[in-house]
């Protein structure tokens, strides 16, 4: 999103194929940068009625592919110059931001927070951060947490790779080939370019949000669409005087800026985007691009973006959007959610920083310092360091604060197997188990066991004694797969072996859901389930088939239904059944709750009538109806009936995340499981029909 001259400085060749530098100045294209960047401030600030307004940035990258085509094919510039120019103009007003934000990460956020935030400082100096995003946003338990301060760095990421991909492809063209050649080969080049990065965004909004959202691949048909502007721009320049020429831009500048404005006021976060819906921005950008190469009247659209107002936008536009996010972030960080109202204001207060910037960083190095391409790279350079090193310096602060995260994991305590107490008799924990800085990591094993979305069928997936004919079956989502470790405790104690068969974000009930991050109907999760269930029928039958999974897919109904249908196909197996209940849901980022609070346990309480929803296999009758053993351990993991659930239980640290519990916690919750589900009958908590000791053969059903 780098801020480039407003003028077309480009596509412009002669009748005799020469190029020659057009110097006109376009008060449109800064004016539509100022329309931009306030849709993209309106939508941070969570504006009633614009929540389209992400689409700005859509125009960003039409006007950047614009202006930098018309510069590269209109001047004979050097490779290392065009790297200088772009240097100066982008890398240190971006360092300015990055290095402030470092600052005050580290005075205003958490440790855990600082810690993350070190990382994207590190990726956005690098100019990597889209990827970064990539692969935090795809990961399905990391894309739970808080937005970085620096997330918006991503479209900085993705236009500095554009830039070095048009640099080295334009003017490599332009070294080679001369005359019509060249702008013949250019015109190919990008067509080429803009259609294989449009059908990879088609491809990937329909099955990864993440990725068609902030890969470069599937942008850069964004830019091309500008780069066709500007390649277009000389043949109209050259029909701008006759009169229904004049007469159609006109009409398409007005039809391109409706068409900029539309999304804004009727696309929301619920809109597969980009994928078709940002045909409408860019196509629209475009058009107003290419409408500012006739002559300007009354009536035009350009005379209205050229007004005063949406022009200082414009200038201000690149620093506003860095400085704006972090203000926003770190600020809700420190006094959690604010009214769109206070957001506004604070996205208005950070226009005095970025004006700063502007004047002190931006247009000072810009226009003052040397031309000569060394000084530029020099610039970029030490632009690039200084937040790496800021970086470094959050990073160490945090690991002093926290502790060293790579230090191996404590042994789990033991837990009781029945009971109101968490830990068994004698068991003490002295300090927080896990620790802080261990907590957010402290998955269980097998994590690969947890398919990507994408994907309908689970590999093989065994632990304990996978030669033996005897297994557990785990199945379920993310909500199940937190208990890997428990589970393995059981069947390793009767030599068993543990299969494990979930699905992140995929209800075992049998409902279609809508995956956020896929930003689509889940329609891998039915294939999954169904193949899931298949597969069950045709292997040897388990001796046990424990079931668990987050219980808040669809309506109380829908989940009764889906549940309903699942446990038929089931219950068909002939093996015994069993069901955890779901776990508290905390709603927030415990470790990261309890980071802020200097590690206090009795921190980040949580409200109990949001942390639990009507289960219909505990509370609807349908275990009874199917004769499934249940165990419910809600009533252990927030005990009492006040308002309120603990986040950590007798030093043990519950939550790993906004709803999972820590691996260490499962582990201490294993001899719970093993007597509640599999142990002798009669015992106490344990159901009717449970498993006979280790050693001995299973029962054939349950029966209550």
């Amino acid at each position: 999103m780098g801020r480039e001259p407003a003028v077309p400085q480009g596509a412009v060749v002669a009748e005799n194929g020469q190029p020659r530098r057009r110097t006109a100045f376009r008060p449109d294209i800064e004016g539509l940068r100022g329309v931009a960047v306030l849709s993209v401030l309106a939508f941070h600030s969570a504006v009633p009625g614009l929540t389209g307004g992400f689409v700005g940035v859509d125009v960003f990258f039409v006007v950047s592919g614009f202006l930098i085509t018309g510069l590269l094919v209109g001047r004979p510039l050097g490779l290392w110059d065009f790297a200088a120019r772009r240097a100066r103009r982008i890398l240190p007003a971006a360092a300015t931001v990055l290095v402030a934000t470092a600052v005050a990460g580290g005075a205003l956020l958490d440790p855990l927070r600082g810690t993350d935030l070190a990382r994207d400082l590190i990726a956005s100096a690098g100019q990597f951060a889209n990827w970064r995003f990539v692969g935090e946003q795809t990961d399905y338990l990391a894309a739970e947490r808080d937005p970085s301060p620096l997330q918006h760095f991503w479209s900085l990421g993705v236009e500095n790779q554009f830039y070095l991909l048009w640099g080295v492809l334009l003017l490599g063209l332009a070294r080679y080939l001369h005359g019509r050649r060249r702008t013949l080969a250019i015109t190919l080049a990008t067509v080429a370019v803009g259609g294989v990065s449009l059908a990879l965004c088609l491809r990937w909004t329909a099955t990864s949000a993440p990725l068609a959202y902030f890969s470069t691949g599937s942008r850069l048909w964004e830019f091309a669409a500008g780069a066709c502007a500007a390649l277009a721009g000389p043949a109209l320049a050259a029909r701008a005087e006759r009169r229904p020429v004049v007469r159609t831009l006109r009409v398409l500048g007005w039809l391109g800026l409706a068409a900029v404005l539309t999304p804004v006021f009727l696309y929301d976060r619920n809109t597969p985007f980009p994928g078709t819906a940002a045909l409408l921005p860019v196509l629209g950008t475009a058009a107003v691009l290419l409408a500012g190469h006739g002559t300007p009247g009354a009536a035009d659209a350009g005379r209205l973006l050229a007004t005063r107002p949406l022009r200082a936008a414009g200038r201000l536009s690149y620093a506003w959007y860095l400085w704006h996010w972090p203000v926003l972030t770190i600020a809700q960080a420190r006094y959690g959610p604010l009214p769109w109202t206070t957001l506004l204001a604070l996205t208005a207060a950070a226009a005095l920083p970025a004006w700063l910037t502007l004047r002190l960083v931006e247009q000072p190095l810009r226009y003052g310092s040397s031309p000569a391409p060394r000084r530029g790279l020099a610039v970029g350079a030490s632009a690039l360091v200084i937040p790496l090193i800021a970086a470094l310096t959050l990073g160490g602060g945090t690991v002093r604060a926290l502790g060293d995260p790579s230090a191996g994991p404590v042994a789990a305590p033991a837990g009781a197997a029945d009971g109101p107490s968490l830990l068994a008799p004698g068991a003490r924990v002295l300090t927080l188990t896990p620790s802080l800085a261990r907590a957010r990591e402290d998955f269980p094993p097998g994590k690969g066991c947890e398919i990507p979305l994408n994907a309908d069928s689970s590999p093989r997936c065994l632990f304990g004694a996978e030669d033996s004919p005897d297994r557990i079956v785990l199945l379920g989502d993310s909500h199940a797969g937190q208990w890997i470790s428990a589970g393995l405790a059981l069947a390793e104690q009767r030599h068993w072996a543990l299969e494990v068969l979930v699905k992140p974000g995929c209800p075992l009930a049998t409902l279609t859901v809508r995956n956020n991050v896929l930003g689509r109907t889940f329609d891998e999760c039915d294939r999954w389930r169904e193949n899931t269930l298949t597969r069950l029928t045709s292997g040897p039958k388990p001796r046990l088939v424990l079931m668990a999974g987050l219980n808040r897919y669809g309506s109380q109904e829908e989940r009764a239904e889906g549940w309903t249908r699942t446990l038929d196909r089931l219950t068909a197996l002939g093996a015994p059944l069993a069901y955890l209940g779901d776990t508290p849901m905390p709603g927030k980022d415990i470790p990261t709750c309890l980071a802020a609070s200097d590690g206090r346990s009795d921190a980040c309480f949580f409200p109990r009538d949001t942390a639990f929803e009507p289960d219909p296999v505990l509370d609807g009758g349908l275990a009874a109806r199917y004769g499934v053993r249940t165990l419910d351990l809600g009533p252990l993991l927030c005990p009492g009936a006040g308002p309120s659930c603990p986040a950590v239980l007798e030093g043990v640290v519950l939550y790993r995340d906004t709803g999972h519990i820590t691996d260490t916690l499962a582990r201490v919750l294993a001899p719970r499981l093993d007597k509640g589900l599999l142990g002798t009958a009669g015992a106490p908590g344990a159901p009717a029909g449970s498993a006979a000791p280790t050693g001995s053969t299973a029962p054939t059903g349950p029966t209550g």
